[in-house]
């Protein structure tokens, strides 16, 4: 990829002449390849530059002034846009290429990349703090239906032996069973006793 710079070696306007030697003298201290296509003597490159500066970069004549930047066939910006770059320290990033290493604007990069990588991690932090929080609640639901199964297992257990209590409240035990027969027994004997003895009263009585 080259850079061309559209220059008028030329011009008449001193304030475009500092301009233009502004950005071929950055260019050349840091080492830039590019290309300086004059305007002023060659008119294919007038008619290139006017024809591919986007209309918005365009004064209201529609004649643009140089300097005016491009990579190969892409427009870069004129001066204002060029000097804006170089205050930010993205000049590369303006001229569409990549910085050396070293420069100020690698190290911006560097530290944009560090910063994005810091968002990455606390994003995973975030959603491992998530799982955990919904591995937590899973395990307060299980815990809460493990109490609800032994409640559940208990009332069932009281419902089972009341029968048995009420069972075992009817019917009396067998020791007291067996004596209230052999006392059911007993009276019987003495009745029978009792109608003897009254019957011999009655034969003794008969025979006087």
């Amino acid at each position: 990829m080259v850079i061309k710079v559209f220059v008028a070696t030329s011009s008449g306007s001193t304030a475009i002449k500092k301009k233009q030697q502004e950005v071929v003298g950055f260019l050349e201290a840091n080492k830039i390849d590019f290309q300086q296509m004059d305007i002023a003597g060659d008119e294919d490159n007038r008619k290139w530059m006017r024809e591919n500066v986007p209309g918005e970069k365009k004064p209201q004549n529609g004649i643009p002034l140089p300097p005016q930047i491009f990579n190969e066939e892409r427009y870069c910006g004129d001066f204002e846009s060029f000097f804006s770059a170089k205050e930010e320290n993205i000049i590369y990033s303006f001229l569409g290429l990549a910085p050396p290493p070293g420069t100020k604007e690698t190290e911006k990069s560097d530290a944009t990349e560090e910063k994005s990588d810091a968002t990455e991690e606390k994003s995973d932090a975030t959603e491992e703090k998530s799982e955990a929080t919904e591995d937590k609640s899973d395990s307060k639901d299980e815990k809460s239906d493990a109490t609800n199964e032994t409640e559940a297992h208990t009332e069932d257990k009281a419902d089972e032996g009341a029968p048995e209590e009420a069972q075992s409240g009817q019917t009396p035990p067998e020791g007291q069973q067996e004596g209230e027969e052999e006392h059911a027994a007993t009276g019987e004997e003495e009745e029978k006793q009792a109608e003897g003895e009254e019957k011999e009263e009655v034969e003794e009585q008969e025979e006087s």
